[in-house]
């Protein structure tokens, strides 16, 4: 049975890990994910999983470790944050390309420089096209549920990709709220058994994996890739509806926050849609047509179902917590306006780069966001800045 408890972000992502009971679990400490293989050490040591624990010298070496665990035909986790998720760059590439169904909670911090341990998209928006699944996690509830789903989806027949849950260093990580868990039993019956039908220790099938791919084959394997990044689609809903089914919680590619009817929105990821929400409500009861969507997985990108909810909406604002350094705002910018372009005319959009360094946002500043979209819908498209920081010192 299920039961509520007050627990942090990265204490519910460590329990959720106990539940799952995975094979190998390599990590290497680093702020803010510290806890979670803290947390779940202390479980290996005291014998509530059968799980084989590899404290490794780097992030590096511990994808590097999972990689060598997932291809043996084994479930593999970690956890990691920023420069962490950097140093394992090369690795996050070789573990997608070798469609190895590895899961990592990745929870977000600013990647230096300048050094700053708090709250930012860029370490993951840093690894949006290595080919691995993502998904932004608002609250510890939503963390802890999006871990559940991530080996069903990882480990698919149509995806065998490896997939990143994300969380909010800190906010969301640190801070400790109301979470249902659910019962042991459930969780692994939902999760299931992993029986890869190729991996390295089979002797009456002997494979390579990562070989070297010479010109002929290089493009044949991205294509295959990226025809499994499209897959995870349907896959993520099936995984949800069959979870909401179990658990009764209800998931989606995004979701549509008072959309009905909306004339203005806002797009945003992870933790500031909380803060977003209760500012939509307050402009409902003052009749102001505001609407929200919280997008939760970014890769694969919800292009086409995007256009088609924004359809109606006369300004949107499409919020990153990342800067892209293009020039032009950021990545989650970026993605959204191609999604729309040719599919949703009249639609006026502004990208708004917020957050850095962990800067906080309230309801006060969404409500100011939702006033300035409102004379934006005014003015000819020609003069609306294609983006701007919010928040910062001037």
């Amino acid at each position: 049975m299920a039961r509520r408890e007050k627990l942090s972000g990265n204490e519910a992502v460590s329990i959720a890990m106990k539940q799952i009971n995975p094979d190998v679990v390599a990590a290497y400490p680093i702020t803010p994910s510290t806890e979670v293989p803290q947390y779940f050490s202390t479980y290996a040591s005291n014998g509530e999983v059968d799980t084989e624990f590899v404290p490794v010298e780097s992030e590096h070496s511990a994808m590097s470790a999972c990689i060598g665990a997932s291809a043996a035909g084994v479930r593999a986790m970690t956890a990691t944050s920023s420069a962490g998720m950097a140093l394992m760059y090369e690795m996050l590439y070789i573990a997608a390309s070798d469609r190895l169904p590895i899961v990592m909670m990745g929870v977000n911090r600013t990647l230096s420089g300048p050094i700053n341990i708090n709250t930012e998209h860029s370490d993951s928006m840093g690894a949006r096209d290595t080919g691995w699944i993502q998904m932004y996690s608002e609250n510890a509830q939503e963390a802890y549920d999006s871990l559940l789903m991530a080996h069903r989806i990882a480990e698919h027949p149509d995806v065998m990709l490896p997939v990143m849950i994300c969380q909010d260093g800190f906010i969301t990580s640190h801070s400790v709220e109301n979470i249902l868990l659910e019962d042991d039993e459930a969780v692994k019956k939902f999760v299931g058994e992993y029986d890869p039908p190729h991996h390295l220790l089979n002797p009456a099938e002997p494979v390579g994996v990562g070989p070297y791919s010479i010109l002929p084959y290089v493009m044949e394997l991205k294509v295959a890739q990226s025809m499994a990044m499209a897959n995870a689609k349907a896959v993520i809903l099936e995984v949800a509806a069959e979870f909401e089914k179990t658990f009764g919680r209800k998931y989606g590619l995004f979701e549509e926050y008072r959309m009905d009817g909306a004339e203005l929105a806002v797009i945003v990821m992870s933790s500031a849609a909380g803060t977003a929400k209760v500012a939509v409500d307050r402009l409902r009861e003052k009749g102001v047509k505001a609407g929200l969507i919280k997008l939760r997985v970014f890769r694969p990108f919800p292009a086409a179902e995007l256009a088609a909810a924004l359809k109606g909406v006369g300004a949107l604002a499409i919020m990153d917590r990342s800067e892209g350094f293009s020039g032009n705002g950021g990545p989650l910018g970026a993605e959204v306006r191609m999604a729309l372009y040719g599919k949703t005319d009249g639609i006026k959009t502004i990208n708004i780069v917020f957050g850095l360094g962990g800067r906080d946002i309230g309801v006060d500043d969404f409500e100011s966001l939702y006033a300035d979209l409102a004379e934006l819908a005014k003015k000819p498209a020609a003069e609306i800045p294609y983006f701007k920081h919010m928040g910062q010192r001037e």
